[in-house]
């Protein structure tokens, strides 16, 4: 620590020279006596004792020198290993938040809160491979030129598996990939544009750290999907199975009841399934009841759930579809069940139908009570012969023939 600046070196002259002016005969008679001493002995007493003071304080002066480099280069030692502390404690920060998260949309509050810090760069993304086409994960990709041209770079770096260099061919060139790697497989990559155009070392260690937390937790998130998927899904034909069905029903009564929107339920089984298992085996029926779940994925959408509620008996739940609605998609699926056979041991099977319909009423949130009117118009069909639709005979609906633009009442 330096004990005086330059603005203390005038007090320090004054100082000097009062003290000079203060001891000035007693530093005479000092001289005179060392002459007297030179006189006497024929030694050269005064310049070496010039020399060796000269020479005492330059060594004062070389090493303070020194001592203030050492000073400065532990400073800068001690500043490095906060510094680095800091990062540390971010990248664990990092980790503990991934940890927590189960879904992509943890993963995501957790890249908002954490990665910019660590990238020391607002421009950051990360895309997740998707089967054959890339998902953007986080940053700012919804312009789809972002989404393409991060995509070309995601299949370039996971093909070199190298993060050390980005191609050049890009409009993004100035930007650094690190691919997302889990036991050899890549699933990803984290993206970082740097904010002066290159990444230091340090930071790429950070980032690399980062990026590989990041490729464990995207991979928890998956195999935590895909054990939720398999558990509330049913394999054959892909549809939920009762359990979740009938929560997810219980939730959107609900939600209609608040925002007032009709919701239709569709309860259809299978015409003589059994003759099927008793004549061609349970492998043919397994066959059917795949094909089944296959035709609903292709006719229904998206939003609507798809139930196997118990052996050839299915529910679909349409959210925000009245009635008329409900019957249309329906009367698709029964025409789409019935006029595409399935194809077993070179043979083609006809597979019917029989189809009941409900709607909730205003207000209502008992699951079992629609369930049962769908039910009750589904045995309806079947007295009427199979292969129909009926609707809920307690259900006072008007359905509109759009052909024809007139009123009847089922």
């Amino acid at each position: 620590m330096k004990l005086f600046g330059r603005q203390d070196l005038l007090l320090i002259g004054a100082l000097t020279t009062a003290l000079i002016v203060v001891f000035s005969a007693s530093i005479s008679r000092l001289l005179d006596y060392v002459r007297e001493i030179e006189r006497q002995s024929g030694l050269t007493l005064m310049p070496a004792l010039v020399l060796l003071t000269a020479a005492f304080l330059f060594h004062q002066y070389r090493r303070n020198h020194v001592d203030q480099a050492k000073a400065a280069a532990a400073e800068m030692a001690t500043k490095a290993a906060q510094h680095r502390a800091i990062e540390l404690e971010r990248l664990v920060a990092f980790g503990q938040a991934l940890g927590r998260a189960l879904d992509f949309d943890s993963i995501r509050t957790a890249i908002g809160q954490h990665l910019s810090a660590l990238a020391d760069t607002e421009n950051v993304w990360v895309l997740v491979r998707e089967g054959t086409g890339w998902q953007a994960l986080a940053g700012d990709t919804r312009g789809a030129e972002d989404v393409l041209q991060w995509g070309d770079l995601a299949e370039q770096l996971l093909a070199t598996g190298s993060p050390d260099k980005t191609p050049t061919t890009l409009p993004i060139s100035r930007a650094v990939g690190f691919p997302l790697i889990v036991g050899g497989s890549a699933m990803g990559v984290l993206g970082v544009r740097p904010a002066n155009g290159a990444l230091e070392a340090d930071r790429r260690r950070i980032i690399e750290a980062a990026a590989a937390l990041l490729a464990v937790s995207i991979k928890n998130a998956q195999l935590f999907r895909e054990v939720r998927e398999n558990s509330v899904r049913d394999a054959l034909t892909g549809c939920y199975t009762r359990g979740h069905a009938l929560d997810v029903i219980d939730a959107e009564l609900r939600r209609a009841r608040r925002s007032q929107t009709p919701v239709s339920l569709i309860m259809f089984d299978l015409d003589h399934f059994k003759d099927v298992n008793d004549r061609h085996g349970h492998l043919c029926g397994d066959a059917v009841l795949n094909a089944v779940g296959k035709r609903m994925k292709e006719v229904l959408r998206g939003s609507d759930l798809k139930c196997r509620y118990g052996g050839e008996e299915f529910l679909v739940l349409l959210p925000e579809t009245p009635l008329h609605g409900a019957r249309r998609v329906a009367e698709t699926l029964r025409r789409e069940i019935a006029e595409r056979p399935v194809p077993w041991s070179g043979d083609a099977l006809t597979i019917t139908a029989s189809f009941g319909l409900a709607q909730t009423l205003p207000g209502e949130v008992n699951v079992q009570a629609v369930i049962a009117r769908a039910d009750q118009a589904l045995y309806r069909a079947k007295d009427d012969g199979r292969n129909c639709v009926r609707i809920a005979a307690d259900t006072a609906t008007v359905i509109v023939d759009e052909t024809s633009r007139q009123n009847r009442v089922v």
